[in-house]
Parts: structure tokens; sequence; C-alpha cells
């Protein structure tokens, strides 16, 4: 039996408010990764594309730098977390100044899968091998 292995993703500044993103992160958490994404496709929000590249960042890196298949990965952590909030004023009447925060967002996202299976170097030697005998 393979191992399952976790691989994480972590997206900060999102300029978002993180309310609003981790309401669209609670859909897809718990799923495949591939259902997650159809999922966030078809939803009519615009937090959805930030929580879209970081589930393929995460993909990318459990299948291009850990070596796990691509059809196994599961999302088991899907986090949303305040980020750094810039303080600014909006002109009122009267002269006055009113203060105001532009929030940001971090996600966090895991995704656990198998490893993909070794292929067997000796097979295709020995079709090498087959083909020089051939010609």
């Amino acid at each position: 039996m393979t191992d399952l292995l976790t691989v994480r993703s972590y997206t900060k500044g999102v300029d978002q408010a993180p309310r609003k993103v981790s309401l669209v992160a609670s859909l897809v958490n718990n799923r495949n990764v591939d259902d997650a994404l159809v999922i966030l496709a078809h939803t009519p929000k615009r937090a959805a594309l930030p929580v879209v590249k970081a589930i393929e960042s995460a993909r990318a890196n459990a299948v291009n730098t850990h070596g796990l298949d691509s059809k196994s990965l599961v999302l088991t952590t899907v986090s949303v977390t305040a980020g750094a909030r810039l303080k600014r004023f909006k002109p009122a009447s009267r002269g006055r100044a009113l203060p105001f925060q532009k929030k940001s967002a971090n996600i966090l996202i895991e995704v656990s899968g198998s490893l993909k299976p070794k292929k067997k170097p000796a097979a295709a030697k020995a079709v090498v091998a087959e083909e020089k005998e051939t010609k």
C-alpha cells in the first residue's frame, strides 16, 4: 500500500476580505482536486479566481516536485486567514477624512495523494536490446 503524502501551497496578500474568500473556499474543502476546480469554475464570485490559482499551485507542487499522482489528489485543508491591512482615508464633507481599511487574505491549501507508480527501467532496456537485434 502506498503512503499518503501532504503538499502545501500558501498564497499571501490576496486583495479581498478574508470573509468573502473563505465563503468560496469552504465549497471545496475535502474534495478531489479536479472536482474542486470544476465547482470553482462555475462559482460566480470574484474570490473564486485566487482560490483556483492556489489549488493549481498546490497540484503543480505535488505532481512536479514531489512526484504524486494527479488523479489521487484530495484537498485536505483549505484555510483562509486575515492578511495585512492597509489603513487609508476617504475624503468626506466639510473637510473631514474618514478612515477605512483595505483588507487582504492569505490562503493555505494542503493536498494529499499517493506516489506515482515507478516505471521499471529493465523493461525499457529490454525493448532497446530487441530493437538492436532486429536491425
